[in-house]
């Protein structure tokens, strides 16, 4: 499969960082945040007191990490909700949680627990954080200590955690589809299936000694975007289109089909693979089609329940026509039987 550069962006001034909203993509531009869309296109623009360096999206709200606080905006226009909230020293990385809510680590080793309005309800020390990895699922969290080992924390009415394993890894990519891509001292890359006691698969894909800086899990596979600024598939018969050998210090996944890649200096590239689009195509016209059974159900559900009540209330003649129009005729004819004193 071939990707290719279907589109580009200018930032005013340096990026900070950047995440995807959907299949939009937010940027940290100086001071700013700016929100584009698929085509690049700006939804709106917002000023900070600070820069920020850290940003994560759920549910219609993104979670954003500047100076020692974090603080929630809506995804419609950028406003924020609440105060924001802060911790000495500040936070260092955020992840979303399922079913509503976030993590966030802090820069003194500890573990903050928001809910999904950003009212915070829990801490746990942790000794050192150095990335926040993943969900296994809404009580179980992994993360990379400070000295590359991987750990599970269970959040619940009686937190714990536990060492994953002895062995140490030099980076560790985000959790994606329950999937980790993870460099070992060595060099060699590695990718697995964790689950809160162990592996159930881990083996080695790539052995080229990359330094990977960012990673993203597209429709074909991985992709790994190297401290020299270069673009690596972990499959065969992939590659992309472009004579530029450094492509940035950022890569964000919007989407299977696409991705984008980000320099600091402010150049955004939006990557797609015609193959897969066409995939992705045919996959939305099936969640239509059965979007639209589903509302199919939902309308005679609620023809059905109408029904029920006029019959209920003695308006039979009303009765009789919505269950026609659902094609009940064993309820049609003893409506009509009833009518006729049957």
């Amino acid at each position: 499969m071939t990707w290719s550069v279907s589109r580009s962006w200018q930032a005013p001034s340096l990026i900070s960082t950047a995440c995807n909203v959907g299949g939009d993509l937010l940027i940290s531009t100086g001071l700013e945040l700016i929100l584009l869309d698929e085509d690049t296109n700006q939804r709106w623009k917002r000023k900070l007191p600070f820069r920020v360096h850290s940003a994560a999206h759920a549910s219609g709200k993104i979670g954003v990490l500047y100076g020692h606080g974090f603080h929630l905006l809506r995804v419609s226009d950028g406003s924020q909700i609440g105060e924001g909230r802060s911790t000495d020293g500040g936070f260092s990385d955020i992840l979303s949680r399922p079913g509503g809510g976030w993590v966030l680590s802090c820069r003194k080793g500890q573990l903050h627990v928001f809910n999904q309005e950003g009212r915070g309800l829990k801490r746990l020390s942790v000794e050192g954080i150095r990335r926040l990895v993943g969900w296994f699922d809404r009580e179980h969290l992994m993360w990379q200590d400070e000295d590359g080992k991987l750990r599970c924390a269970r959040l619940a009415n009686e937190d714990s955690q536990r060492l994953l394993e002895d062995r140490v890894w030099s980076w560790v990519s985000r959790m994606s589809q329950g999937r980790v891509l993870m460099q070992s001292a060595d060099g060699m890359l590695w990718e697995g299936s964790p689950h809160p006691y162990g592996w159930d698969n881990l083996e080695t894909i790539d052995t080229r000694s990359l330094e990977p800086l960012s990673s993203h899990r597209s429709g074909d596979g991985w992709w790994v975007l190297s401290i020299d600024g270069s673009l690596n598939p972990m499959t065969q018969d992939k590659h992309i289109e472009s004579v530029n050998s450094n492509l940035g210090d950022f890569l964000i996944g919007l989407a299977a089909d696409t991705m984008a890649t980000i320099k600091r200096d402010g150049l955004v590239r939006i990557w797609q693979s015609p193959e897969l689009s066409q995939l992705r195509r045919v996959e939305l016209q099936k969640m239509v089609a059965e979007a639209k059974v589903a509302s199919d159900w939902e309308e005679r559900r609620q023809i059905f329940k109408r029904a029920c009540q006029a019959e209920d209330e003695g308006r039979v003649s009303l009765a009789i026509e919505l269950y026609e129009s659902l094609g009940r005729t064993s309820d049609v004819n003893r409506l009509l039987s009833r009518q006729r004193g049957e």
